[in-house]
């Protein structure tokens, strides 16, 4: 027996002991527990990940008991271990452990550090429940497991009001997603008799039309539930927000758990959306918009989490291009690359607020590279890496999406003129953030200054493992073009996704375009360092001139704004006018009150007869026998 149970078991097992007992036994059980649960479950993935390889079919299955059976419905908790799902669990274990190693260190001294950890370890068990399903149904709830946890660990901080109404929107604009998934997997029943992943996928085809009404509306029920999970458009806006949680909190949600759950669907039913070639365009527009807007704004954020949060709206955006083109392997490969490093990079910046007393604001930031040479360093290399500057994992996971975009029969010139676009723009304010946060000037205040140094070895490991792998993670998938070893993404999945016919494009244009990517990356850079090296003052001063562009990006396009004027307040209105006044005071409100009055007069009525004289009770019984006697006679 393959033992797959023990994976999620280890974290839900962590998350009883710390919740339950951690309060009692203190700061050390807790420290020993929560990192040692992730430790065991990515063991056991490990463990898994090759017997997976070794097994007929690369499928593990294990059945442990049946939930649900209704008729001819029958559901079970069934796990299954293939390609995909082994690649998330390594992801989710991995970099989820060293985010608990992490977290000894940045929570030290936190009065709910025994609840932090409790959460931390049902987060990690609900996404690893959503991944090791083999149905819609188990899916599901991990799916709003994680959505669960999110707003616990968002709202964490429960004195911070800001946190609370982070946490509020996170979960709000998540269950507008999941009505999506809920009334596609309705369909889904209605049209296959099962919710299986397996019978979906192999029976697609032959049961739903290619193009037709009935797979389109499916499709795009099920990418509305990944808009919100994976923060793309209109979804998009709680991911920032989130950054109101502890940074630890932050790299667990943007790296290994809850954003990538809806590219793990649309991944795991590619066999299903590539029969919906409309939907797969929607997809790939509404993750190449999504990627140019979310790097739009981060250009001009002062607060570095947020720069890093709008960050990941654009890199999934990119993940999402990928799979409307048909490279869902491309897609995955850019999930493990863009695990490693913005972990790092999230990880990276707690360190750096933690060094200067919980200060987020790179204004008061500057000239920290030689007091925190471990973060440093592994934030410069992490930025690298997500710049697409060659070797690094980045580049390759990247490079792989844009020439897809451009060769794939489902994409175009123009949607790798956005990805490119967008590649040059995320160097742009990923290096701005380093030479703002590391470089010139000391803007740090000065009673802090004295005290900051390099974050402790639970901070500094983590950091550094992370380091080497967004270095060399993506030797993964080195493209064809190389010529030096097999493209081992390409070799894992193989015959795993559904393929898209068609493509074109020859061996020249991919090194051209590969070069003219990396060109306009340095090109980035460059510019990045000219305007921020010695602070804000070069960039300050042609800010005069595209002050009207700098508002819009700086105020996030006024996304908010907007849907607070569309929607919060005509909602406000609707609720406060229509519903609560007319409806619920005059309709509710007086059915309620009027049922209390009419019971109050009939009471009042009959109270006369029961006055607990005992001549009157049997005055009355003697008149109704005689009326009866009458009545009968």
């Amino acid at each position: 027996m393959s033992q797959i149970w023990l994976v999620p078991a280890f974290p839900l097992l962590g998350f009883i002991l710390n919740g339950f007992l951690g309060k009692r036994f203190g700061t050390r059980f807790v420290t020993f527990v929560g990192p040692l649960a992730i430790a065991l479950a990515f063991a056991q993935s490990l463990v898994l990940f090759f017997q997976m390889l070794e097994v007929e079919g690369n499928v593990l299955h294990e059945h442990l008991y049946t939930w649900i059976v209704s008729g001819n419905f029958e559901a079970g908790i069934n796990f299954q271990v293939d390609q995909l799902s082994s690649l998330y669990l390594l992801v989710i274990t991995g970099v989820g452990f060293l985010i608990h190693v992490y977290s000894v260190g940045y929570m030290d001294g936190e009065s709910g550090y025994y609840r932090f950890f409790a959460y931390l370890n049902l987060f990690v068990f609900f996404m690893l429940l959503l991944v090791l399903g083999d149905s819609f149904l188990l899916m599901f709830v991990g799916w709003e497991g994680v959505g669960l946890c999110s707003y616990l660990l968002i709202g964490y901080y429960l004195e911070k009001d800001s946190a609370a109404e982070a946490a509020k929107k996170a979960f709000l604009f998540n269950r507008v997603g999941d009505f999506g998934v809920l009334s596609a997997v309705l369909l889904i029943f209605l049209a296959f008799g099962s919710i299986e992943f397996a019978t979906v996928n192999a029976e697609a085809a032959t049961r739903l039309d290619y193009g037709g009404s009935l797979v389109t509306a499916i499709t795009l029920l099920l990418f509305l539930g990944a808009t919100g999970k994976s923060a793309q458009i209109p979804l998009f806006v709680w991911l920032p927000d989130a950054m109101e949680g502890p940074t630890p909190v932050s790299a667990l949600i943007h790296a290994a758990t809850m954003v990538t759950a809806g590219l793990y669907m649309v991944a795991r039913l590619s066999h299903l959306f590539v029969l919906a070639p409309f939907t797969m365009n929607v997809i790939a527009v509404v993750g190449a918009t999504t990627a140019l807007l979310a790097a739009t704004i981060a250009i001009t954020q002062t607060d570095i989490k947020r720069v890093l949060a709008y960050s990941t709206v654009s890199q999934l955006g990119y993940m999402f291009l990928a799979m409307g083109v048909g490279a869902f392997g491309a897609g995955v490969f850019h999930v493990m690359t863009h695990a490693f490093f913005k972990a790092l990079l999230f990880l990276g910046s707690g360190s750096v607020i933690l060094a200067i007393h919980h200060e987020q604001d790179m204004r008061k930031m500057g000239a920290l590279s030689n007091k925190l040479p471990i973060t440093y360093v592994t934030m410069l290399l992490g930025t690298l890496a997500i710049s697409g500057i060659p070797f690094f994992s980045g580049f390759f996971s990247k490079d792989e999406i844009l020439w897809k975009a451009f060769s794939s029969s489902y994409g175009g010139p123009w949607l790798w003129g956005v990805g490119f676009l967008t590649a040059g723009m995320t160097a742009f304010y990923m290096f701005r953030m380093i030479y703002l946060t590391f470089h010139g000037e000391s803007r740090v205040d000065s009673h802090v200054a004295k005290h900051v140094r390099e974050s402790p070895f639970t901070i500094t490991i983590p950091l550094m493992i992370l380091a080497v792998l967004a270095v060399l993670g993506g030797f993964f998938g080195v493209p064809h073009v190389f010529h030096l070893i097999p493209n081992g993404i390409e070799v894992f999945f193989h015959d795993f996704f559904a393929e898209i016919p068609g493509g074109h494009g020859t061996v020249s244009t991919e090194w051209t375009l590969m070069i003219l990517s990396v060109m306009f990356a340095l090109l980035a850079w460059f510019v990045a360092s000219r305007l921020y090296h010695s602070g804000f003052k070069i960039a300050s001063a042609l800010r005069s001139k595209w002050e009207w562009a700098y508002q819009l990006s700086l105020n996030k396009w006024y996304v908010d704004e907007i849907y607070d004027a569309l929607i919060i307040q005509p909602g406000r209105l609707l609720s406060t006018h229509l519903l609560w006044r007319l409806f619920d005071q005059n309709v509710i409100d007086r059915s309620v009150n009027t049922t209390g009055i009419v019971a109050r007069m009939v009471g009042n009525t009959i109270r006369p007869f029961q006055n607990g004289l005992t001549q009157n009770y049997a005055l009355i019984f003697t008149l109704g026998t005689f009326l009866i006697l009458w009545y009968v006679m």
